[in-house]
């Protein structure tokens, strides 16, 4: 069963810009799915209506196989948890254990319960005695882990994350992936709106790559890459991983090796020629 599906979805914002057309959007239980697209392709507008934050011009989106409605919102955000790009959106309490604290306690759950979930959350994003730091002295990463396990802690079904490597360093967007690994494995349904190419093949089952507020391609990593994305890169404002342009560069040479997305299948296929 689809756990996410949009059917045929449209919107438009007030002044008439078209942000989303006819977009048909799906994801299953337990699956990682990346939204790729250049700024402005409508990533950001899509991740907003999955969890009801904005309405359809027309078309549906269904949770669960429920169709969103005015009704059963407060059920939707709890299966459906939206991390925004920008921390500093999320967090506004005075510490770190406030502020993951906060959804839980909204539920109407015991205190003991809310600290415990409190406590599993920062140990799954790896901020454990963070609990009374003030989130406004954390670092940017440190804030969007945190942004992350407020989000965990009412233990969704689906997470949703705007990209999320933006604005972090190197070393910050590597934790950040490895972090994804984890979530990955604990069985959450995930999307990852993002345009870091480096990023989808390390995590995504099925990609979407959005243009213009249109779908132009679904399937895997692999596919979507060394398919619409290699032969128009310019039109759609994205590259090549660059494992992968290496490979292309190399079968230039004359060597004949196969394309792959990921550090360690580049390495593999290299090996094999050595």
């Amino acid at each position: 069963m689809h756990i996410i599906e949009t059917q045929k979805l449209c919107y438009s914002y007030p002044d008439g810009t078209t942000a989303l057309s006819n977009v048909d959007f799906i994801v299953h239980r337990s699956e990682a799915v990346a939204l790729l697209g250049a700024n402005g392709a409508g990533k950001t507008t899509l991740l907003k209506h999955l969890n009801g934050l904005l309405t359809p011009t027309s078309g549906k989106v269904l949770v669960a196989g429920e169709e969103i409605t005015k009704e059963n919102l407060l059920w939707v955000r709890r299966l459906v948890g939206l991390v925004f790009q920008n921390p500093d959106e999320q967090l506004f309490a005075p510490s770190v254990a406030e502020d993951i604290a906060f959804g839980p306690r909204n539920l109407g759950l015991s205190e003991e319960v809310v600290q415990h979930r409190v406590e599993e959350a920062l140990r799954i994003v790896g901020m454990e005695g963070y609990e009374e730091k003030a989130p406004h002295n954390l670092s940017y990463g440190e804030k969007k882990r945190v942004a992350i396990a407020g989000v965990l802690a009412m233990e969704p079904q689906v997470l949703v994350l705007d990209e999320p490597t933006s604005g972090l360093d190197p070393a910050g967007a590597e934790e950040l992936v490895s972090l994804l690994g984890r979530l990955r494995r604990l069985g959450l349904s995930m999307v990852v709106a993002t345009h870091d190419v480096d990023l989808v093949p390390e995590f995504a089952e099925r990609v979407y790559l959005l243009h213009r507020g249109s779908v132009v391609a679904v399937g895997s990593a692999e596919e979507v890459f060394t398919g619409v994305v290699a032969e128009s890169p310019g039109r759609y404002k994205l590259r090549l991983p660059y494992v992968t342009r290496l490979l292309q560069r190399l079968r230039e040479m004359g060597f004949e090796v196969e394309l792959k997305l990921t550090v360690e299948e580049a390495a593999e296929e290299v090996a094999r020629h050595l």
